[in-house]
């Protein structure tokens, strides 16, 4: 089964091309589903087709879901909110501020993805195609796993034996409910589903592929986005330059906008050096409707398979050497001067700018020592040596 997300800055039009990948690998036979995990859902829009939040088919092998993320969030959340109310009753906030205070923002987007996994599992799909919210919502959400993996792992069977001991002690002495196995339960089982949606996400059948328009502001957030998609993990297997203006004679505006856009595009193809670079024209109307959609993929893709398997090994590699190992680590557009690396037990600690990786070394690297650490083309170089006795 292949997995393609696509993602890119609010506006680009990932729907649309989204859209047009799956009617594209629809016609090729293949039993495909498109799902929306952006809050604001436009598939329906681009497919000119009502959809609901069950697969709709709009046309053979076709089949469109715009995710309800509020039945998500109540089947998800239920237990944990209802605990966070009672506790917030208890201290006298107001009712309708405590249905707010309990919803963590971006939490539906985040549960959203919980539905490609029960797709995925059901076998019923030959494609997903997943329309994934604007970049920094999307980025946010594929590091949520990791970051509640570490929780999950260091602090959380601590809390839950010390709750249980104290429980009684704690409920009479200070007042307030303590949490009880329903609410441990629950942060448990969305923690592993996360988990596997995470290893589905980072798999050697799934990818992303980001969305742009000819823009400087635009290539550099897809030039961000591309970096911190490797630090965590997930292939980045094309970019899709949408809108581009022809080359044609025209009046002085639009050709200002062609020089323009040649040159970012142009900035595209070396910073993305390596991957395919796919254009979309600019069209005299909005393709709407799964034949205007199909036809803007096969313009868009030509020649090029547009479900092939993502090629080499993945942002992470481990290579043996006589000593010890080095890890290489994909981290594209930074500097030495952008990363900071910490080692911390059996984690490597990882940071670039705003975000934070917390590698888990598996057993062989664990009982190595770092012995130093560089950025050369494109990657964090992590040199492990063998403790001496």
């Amino acid at each position: 089964m292949r997995i393609l997300l696509f993602t890119g800055k609010g506006g680009v039009g990932k729907s649309t091309v989204a859209a047009g990948t799956s009617a594209l690998a629809a016609a090729r036979g293949l039993r495909t589903l498109v799902l929306s995990t952006d809050a604001a859902h436009s598939l329906a829009d681009a497919f000119g087709s009502p959809v609901g939040s069950e697969p709709t088919e709009v046309a053979e092998n076709l089949f469109v879901q715009q995710v309800d993320a509020q039945r998500r969030f109540e089947q998800s959340w239920a237990d944990i909110q209802g605990y966070l109310l009672q506790v917030l009753d208890v201290v006298g906030v107001d009712p309708v501020a405590a249905e707010e205070l309990t919803v963590i923002p971006g939490a539906e987007e985040v549960l959203a993805l919980l539905e490609l996994r029960l797709h995925a599992l059901s076998g019923r799909w030959d494609v997903i195609v997943v329309d994934c919210a604007p970049t920094a919502e999307t980025l946010r959400l594929l590091a949520l796993p990791e970051a509640l993996g570490w929780y999950m792992q260091r602090v959380f069977p601590f809390e839950r034996r010390i709750v249980k001991a104290l429980k009684p002690v704690l409920t009479r002495a200070a007042g307030v409910p303590m949490p009880g196995d329903s609410v441990f339960d629950a942060v448990e089982r969305l923690h592993a589903e996360l988990d596997e949606v995470r290893d589905l996400l980072a798999g050697p059948d799934s990818s992303v592929r980001l969305v742009m328009t000819p823009e400087a502001v635009v290539l550099a957030e897809a030039r961000r986005s591309f970096t911190t998609l490797s630090l965590f993990g997930y292939r980045v297997d094309g970019v899709v330059a949408n809108r581009v203006f022809p080359e044609a004679e025209a009046d002085a505006w639009r050709t200002g906008w062609v020089e323009a856009q040649a040159k970012v595009l142009d900035e595209t193809e070396e910073s993305f050096a390596g991957l395919p670079i796919l254009r979309s024209v600019y069209r005299t109307g909005e393709p709407v409707g799964v034949e205007a959609l199909r036809d803007l993929a096969e313009e868009v893709y030509g020649d090029v398979d547009p479900l092939a398997p993502p090629a080499g090994e993945g942002p992470l590699k481990v290579t043996r050497t006589d000593t010890g190992a080095t890890l290489e680590l994909q981290l594209p557009f930074v500097s030495k001067a952008e990363v900071d690396l910490a080692r911390h037990g059996d984690e490597l600690v990882v940071t670039v700018g705003s975000y934070r990786r917390l590698l888990s070394l598996p057993a062989g690297l664990a009982r190595h020592k770092v012995k130093g650490a560089r950025v050369e083309g494109g990657a964090l170089q992590v040199k492990f040596e063998e403790r001496t006795p």
